[in-house]
Parts: structure tokens; C-alpha cells; sequence
């Protein structure tokens, strides 16, 4: 464990009143992988996220129940036809190296990540964000300064739209929006994100990054809200297989683990108050490589649809992973909100019903056990993702379908995803915002994320007219419909976040559905 003093902070607004805390205000963070990297125009994964939620800070934060709270943005001002948000900033609000944060860094940053030389994969929020211009931008068309975004004076920022959207706000939540120092990462190019180099504006700053072994931060005394920050020492540690971090918690090296695949049951047997299954906004599910460089087989419907109803979701949830997760058989989550789970050809039928229909449908497409269809089935490393594959790769055995399970490192896995470079692709989504597009966007054709390349006109359309639909429900129906009919990917699970959390430690916040959580909201009770 981290060892550092904490003061008394009793004047922290997020402990109550005669609260006692441990002198030892520190949190080990369980990890599944190590970060691709801590730059917030790059970074892709939920655990990033989670790391620069407190390495830096946008406009907004969340409290406890996923509502918007102000963090750099006191109060905005939008027009009435909700096409210009004017952003009126923190006075105050510092860098770690003592600069003023202003409405500067942010359009700095959101420039930096529509700029095509930057090469980010999230550079497709700033349209999903429908900022003016974005896409024109992203496609290298036209300049940087045309994007919808410009500092009017140090302490007000102003974004304009394409066209208006009711979750716009929610969508600055997301680490992508968030500043980053210019005149810092100009001096160091790629390596402003080491921790010799880094300059951040959140609550902690990097202390050390060990590749492989672990991230540690320290509270800010620059941050502007120190006073009422209470946990001193952060740290992140990547543990691929689920068992080792479980014993390590067990240890006491750890404050915080995702349970092993079917030990939740006996795990809350036995640490009643440390044992929790909040539900979780991320899917998970395969999706199939439907591009050039996918196998023929899998441009064919038929085939799609045989091996997504061939898998036994029941058994998954049910008999392997035991936390609190439910079958999918819609792509966005079901605690989504404003999100209505439509109902589905397949989603009614009996698993009998739905393995008959698959043997049918392969053989329809030409294949069986006299005719094996040989395929790759790739995941990222952890014990978790392997047990599934092997289920699934058993699921598929009596439709005569011949599976090699491959397994790469997260970074590996990633730049597979992205050039295209596999069969089926195991492939989790967690939700930006909370609303029911941060999953459905992700597969229309501007997407960077759509790595199976599956393009549908019809499903494009709907989501595009969501933008501006008064009651957006509909078109994300026939969406998942959509989804339904065409397959380019089989929902396997919706996530809850089946998991231990020391005792001691408060604050966190379970009643939110994206689970983004804030260490300067969080405090160490004294045992």
C-alpha cells in the first residue's frame, strides 16, 4: 500500500460530519489491462477514463447518481434555437504547473482532436457531439479554425452545433472533451504524458507510471477544490487474470477487484459489505469482420444470424459469470436511459428454437458438419474473455463450425481491431453519455469504432434522424431491429460490475450506470 499522512479533513464537503478517517488516505485501483496511453485525445478504453477523470477535469463531472454537476464550467448560456452553448469558466482553476486553465486549452484540444494529423480514434465524438464543422475537419477538408468551437475571452468558451441535441452536456462527461496544456505538448510532442513531463489540471497528478506494473497519482495542491479532496494517493494496477487480482485483494494489495467469472455468489457469502453488482451501461458481444479482409462466410447474413442465435446466452449469465449480468439480445444497454428494449425475432424464441433456426440457416448458406466452416475467434488476454470464447467455441461445435480461439494483449488486440486483422472479435462497449445513441452511433459508417466495416444506409439514416426527432425512441427501434436483421454483430451480455470494495473506503458511486467514479469525492475510514 501507498504510504502518505492524510490530514484531518474534516471540512471535506463529501465527508459527513464526525467521520473518522484513516491516516492513510489511499486507493489501489484493480486494472484488466494496461493503458494504451494517458492522453485524453487518444485514450479509447473505460479504464483510461477513469484514470483521467482524475488526472484532469472538463466541463462537467458526475455526482453519485450520474447527474451533470459543474466542474470548469460555473454556468452556460445556449440559444434559443440550442445550436450555441457559451461555456462561462471556473475563475481560479490552475495547471499543475501553475497556468491558468482557459477556454484556450479547451479549444486547443478539441481542435487536436478533429485534426486528421493527430490520427485519434475518438476524433468521431466531435460528431457525434454534432460540433459545426466536425466532419469537414476530420476529413482534412477544411482548417482547424473552422471547427465549431473559439475562445470569445480567457473564461468564455463557445460551441456551435450542427444541429441541436438534448444530451449534448452529457456528452462532456467524457475524458476526449477535456483541455490538455499546449504549450506542453508542443515542447514534448508524444512524450508530454510522462510523468516527468505532464502537466494535468484535475484533482491528482501522475506520480509514476510503471508499463506493466502499475499507475500512481498524488493530490494536487494546485487543484482548486484541495481543500475538500481527501484520498492523497492513487493507485492503478493491471491485472489480467482475474483469480491473481482476487487473491491480491484478499491480501489487502488492493481496495478494489472485479469478481472472477462465478464466484460472485460465494464472494458475497462471505464479504457481505465488501460484495456489490451494480448494474454497469456496457455490452458485451462478437462482432464479425464483414470488410475485405474478413472471411466470405461472414458476409453472409445467414451465417451472422446462425452463429449469434447458436449462442446460449442463459448459460452465460447464468451457469459462467453469475454477477448480476443479463442476457443480451439488443445491442444497447438495458439501463440506458430514455431507452426502450425493443423486441426481436430471435430475443422471443425458446435456445431450442434458436439452435434449430441456426442449423437451418447455415445450411441454407451452404455449410454443416459435411462442410465445416472453419473461423478465428479473437480476445484480449483475461481469464474471463477465455472462459467465454471456450463456451462459445462449444456452442458452435454442432452446427459443424470449426473455431481457433486467439488471444492477444490488450495494445495487440486493439491495433488487430483496427486494421481489420480478425475473424470475430470479441467487442465491449461502454457508454460515453447516458443515452441510447452512445451505442448505436458506434456502428453507423462515420464511426472509427465500426471495426467490422458492416455500412448500412437504412440504419445510418435513423440515427442521423435521431439528431433532431422530437421523440428520438422510435428510430432507435428500428435500429436495433435493424441490428437484429443484419447481425453485423451478436450482443452476448449487458454488464453489471460484479465486484469487492474495501470497507473503508466511501464515496463511491453505485447508483450511477456508467460508473464513473472521482477519487477527490471519495475518503478512508479508520478501521
Amino acid at each position: 500500500m501507498l504510504g502518505s499522512a492524510a490530514p484531518v479533513l474534516a471540512q471535506s464537503s463529501h465527508v459527513p460530519e464526525g467521520t473518522k478517517l484513516a491516516a492513510n488516505q489511499t486507493f489501489t485501483y484493480w486494472m484488466q489491462d494496461d493503458l494504451k496511453t494517458l492522453d485524453p485525445d487518444l485514450n479509447t478504453s473505460k479504464d483510461g477514463n477513469d484514470v483521467l477523470h482524475q488526472l484532469f477535469e472538463g466541463l462537467y463531472d458526475q455526482d453519485a447518481e450520474g447527474n451533470l454537476v459543474p466542474a470548469l464550467a460555473t454556468s452556460f448560456d445556449v440559444s434559443d434555437d440550442k445550436m450555441t452553448y457559451t461555456f462561462h469558466l471556473r475563475e481560479g482553476a490552475k495547471w499543475s504547473n501553475g497556468d491558468p486553465v482557459t477556454a484556450q486549452d479547451f479549444v486547443y484540444a478539441w481542435q487536436r482532436l478533429a485534426n486528421p494529423n493527430t490520427a485519434s480514434d475518438y476524433a468521431w465524438y466531435m460528431e457525434l457531439m454534432q460540433v459545426k464543422n466536425a466532419h469537414d475537419v476530420i476529413a482534412g477538408e477544411k482548417p482547424l479554425t473552422d471547427l465549431g468551437v473559439k475562445a470569445i475571452d480567457d473564461m468564455t468558451l463557445e460551441v456551435q452545433l450542427e444541429t441541436p441535441i438534448p444530451y449534448f452536456r452529457q456528452m462532456l462527461v467524457n475524458s476526449s472533451t477535456f483541455p490538455v496544456p499546449q504549450k506542453v505538448v508542443e515542447k514534448f510532442g508524444s512524450e508530454w504524458t510522462k510523468p516527468e513531463n505532464m502537466v494535468s489540471n484535475g484533482a491528482y497528478n501522475l506520480k509514476s507510471w510503471k508499463i506493466g506494473e502499475s499507475i500512481e497519482l498524488v493530490k494536487s495542491d494546485s487543484y482548486w477544490d484541495a481543500a475538500n479532496t481527501t484520498l492523497t494517493d492513487l493507485k492503478f494496477v493491471p491485472i489480467t487474470d482475474l483469480n491473481q487480482a482476487l487473491t491480491r485483494y484478499e491480501a489487502g494489495e488492493l481496495d478494489f477487484v472485479q469478481t472472477p467469472a462465478g464466484q460472485y455468489p460465494r464472494l458475497k457469502d462471505e464479504y457481505p459489505d465488501q460484495a456489490f453488482a451494480p448494474p454497469r451501461s456496457c455490452s458485451y458481444s462478437y462482432i464479425f469482420n464483414v470488410g475485405d479482409s474478413g472471411p466470405e462466410a461472414l458476409k453472409d447474413v445467414r451465417v451472422r444470424k446462425a452463429l449469434s442465435y447458436a449462442i446460449n446466452r442463459d448459460i452465460i449469465v447464468d451457469k459462467i459469470l453469475k454477477g448480476g449480468q443479463k442476457p443480451a439480445y439488443s445491442w444497447t444497454h438495458w439501463a440506458t436511459a430514455g431507452f426502450t428494449m425493443p423486441e426481436t425475432d430471435y430475443s422471443t424464441m425458446t435456445q431450442d428454437e434458436r439452435m434449430a433456426k441456426a442449423k437451418e440457416l447455415l445450411k441454407e448458406a451452404g455449410y454443416g458438419p459435411e462442410n465445416p466452416l472453419k473461423l478465428r475467434l479473437m480476445y484480449n488476454t483475461s481469464s474471463d474473455h477465455k472462459k467465454l470464447a471456450i463456451a462459445v467455441q462449444q456452442f458452435w461445435k454442432p452446427l459443424g463450425i470449426d473455431v481457433t480461439l486467439e488471444n492477444y494483449e490488450w495494445k495487440v488486440y486493439l491495433e488487430k481491431q483496427q486494421q481489420h486483422d480478425f475473424d470475430i472479435s470479441r467487442y465491449g462497449w461502454c457508454a460515453d453519455y447516458n443515452e441510447p445513441s452512445t451505442y448505436l452511433d458506434v456502428l453507423t459508417s462515420w464511426s472509427d469504432q465500426d471495426v467490422g466495416e458492416w455500412k448500412d444506409p437504412a440504419y445510418d439514416a435513423l440515427l442521423k434522424d435521431s439528431k433532431t426527432a422530437a421523440d428520438p425512441q422510435a428510430d432507435y427501434t428500428k435500429a436495433e431491429q435493424i441490428l437484429a436483421e443484419q447481425m453485423p454483430l451478436a450482443p452476448v451480455y449487458h454488464y453489471s460490475l460484479p465486484m469487492l470494495l474495501n470497507s473503508q473506503i466511501k464515496g463511491y458511486p453505485f447508483e450511477n450506470v456508467e460508473l464513473n467514479w472521482y477519487a477527490k469525492n471519495m475518503y478512508r475510514t479508520a478501521k
